[in-house]
């Protein structure tokens, strides 16, 4: 994905400067569009763009292969993570802060581009997914992200059929050890994501992103 991704904006360009950005990564076998209403869902103060992957995957795309596909390696994740980060260098300028937001295999993505840079981002949300296991690839810098201890929010249900239970064993390890955790379990969405989800999700952008502006 060295080329610039396809994009889907909630707002026009000459609109986009001085706002807080935040960007959502959509999961496997999903397209831009897939997420892309839950932009009217959220505090209006965000500009939001909804990024497609890069590998075809079915009807729609993913950010790299599933975890049980031979052609799968930790590098697949971090060379789509560096391709989003060239992207996300381009516009960064543009907005006061940087939130991401990844649905499933979204989520892998989102934890993946804040363990290399935590300071880059103002908050992270994922839902219905997991962080990866980074096998000691040096791109995950987990000790800056201990150090940091950024806002993360993980919204799940524990009857999810699709997230395997020893991936969401090890996230929750892992988000203990290194994250400020707002975690929320939610009856009956499933592999999914449902209206107080969402509703939780803008709480949670608004008091960690937008207030801790305003109180500065």
């Amino acid at each position: 994905m060295s080329e610039t991704p396809t994009v889907l904006w909630s707002r026009p360009e000459n609109e986009r400067p001085g706002t807080p950005l935040l960007v959502i990564f959509h999961g496997y076998g999903a397209d831009e569009a897939d997420l892309f209403s839950l932009a009217s869902q959220l505090p209006a103060d965000f500009t939001v763009a909804s990024v497609r992957a890069p590998l075809q995957a079915g009807p729609g795309y993913a950010w790299f292969p599933l975890r049980n596909d031979l052609s799968y390696a930790v590098t697949a994740v971090t060379e789509a993570a560096s391709a989003v980060e060239l992207w996300l260098e381009s516009v960064r300028t543009n907005h006061t802060s940087v939130s991401l937001l990844g649905f499933s295999q979204g989520m892998c993505l989102a934890t993946s581009l804040l363990r290399h840079r935590p300071d880059n981002y103002a908050a992270v949300v994922g839902l219905s997914g997991f962080v990866v296991d980074a096998e000691g690839d040096p791109y995950f810098d987990d000790a800056a992200v201990a150090a940091r201890k950024p806002d993360v929010f993980w919204g799940r249900d524990q009857a999810d059929p699709v997230i395997p239970e020893f991936a969401i064993e090890a996230t929750n390890t892992w988000m203990h050890g290194h994250v400020k955790l707002t975690k929320v379990l939610y009856t009956g969405i499933l592999h999914g994501i449902n209206a107080q989800e969402i509703g939780h999700v803008g709480e949670f952008l608004q008091y960690k992103v937008l207030n801790a502006v305003n109180a500065k």
